[in-house]
């Protein structure tokens, strides 16, 4: 399984989707900062799963209609910083779908999450995330589940993927860093975070019109490659 994920840095990049689906063969993509109510239902052969409704700058969620189904949607608004409280970017945080494997006949789970900005302390983000997976959880019992987008922690991430790793999950990062746009903040800011599933590679794409680069999730369910492994 192919999944891109991108922020769009104020749907700046929106104009480039069609491209970057295509030229990856993407089967899921994943977006944060983007206008919800300017986005198409369909980007490249991917069918839009939805979008949140409450922010001013949104996360979607696109699959193939071809290998999946979209069996539920679950959006969250997480524990807020001083910015969210102040100018409002972002009322939801996360958009989970739940889809169904179509060729497999089983079931997985994929969101899409946008962190507090770097104005606040990384502590807040760690309940947001926290929070994030458990809410997901909660979409299916023991399902694999994969978290992807801008996590917002440029420093310390060691000290997060411990934490992410005790509490069940794993944390994973790009080749190459993925945000560009202040010299102290250059680096990983864009993640993946998964439990049930085996990431073969994160890819950092080349840079466009946003000041994050996408990144390209190659995945695969554990229990398909334990299965193949022993046909």
């Amino acid at each position: 399984m192919k999944v891109i994920s991108y922020n769009l840095n104020k749907h700046k990049a929106a104009g480039e989707l069609e491209t970057l689906v295509s030229a990856h063969d993407a089967d899921v993509l994943c977006l944060q900062e983007a206008r919800s109510a300017e986005i198409p239902d369909e980007v490249a052969g991917l069918r839009l799963a939805d979008a949140t409704a409450r922010n001013r700058l949104g996360l979607a969620v696109y699959y193939r209609e071809n290998l999946f189904a979209a069996r539920e949607v679950r959006t969250l608004a997480l524990k807020k910083s001083l910015h969210d409280m102040v100018l409002k970017p972002a009322e939801e945080r996360l958009l989970g779908v739940r889809l169904y494997d179509i060729d497999h006949g089983r079931e997985l789970i994929v969101a899409s999450f946008h962190a507090a900005p770097l104005t606040a302390l990384n502590s807040l983000r760690r309940k947001q995330i926290e929070a994030a997976l458990a809410e997901l959880a909660s979409l299916g019992e023991e399902l694999p589940i994969l978290m992807v987008g801008d996590y917002n922690y440029p420093v310390f991430k060691e000290s997060l993927s411990q934490k992410v790793r005790a509490a069940g999950y794993e944390l994973s990062l790009s080749d190459s860093r993925t945000y560009t746009r202040y010299r102290f903040f250059k680096g990983h800011y864009d993640f993946a975070t998964s439990v049930g599933f085996d990431i073969d590679t994160i890819t950092t794409l080349p840079q466009g019109a946003s000041d994050h680069l996408p990144i390209l999730v190659t995945a695969e369910l554990k229990e398909r490659r334990a299965q193949a492994a022993t046909a």
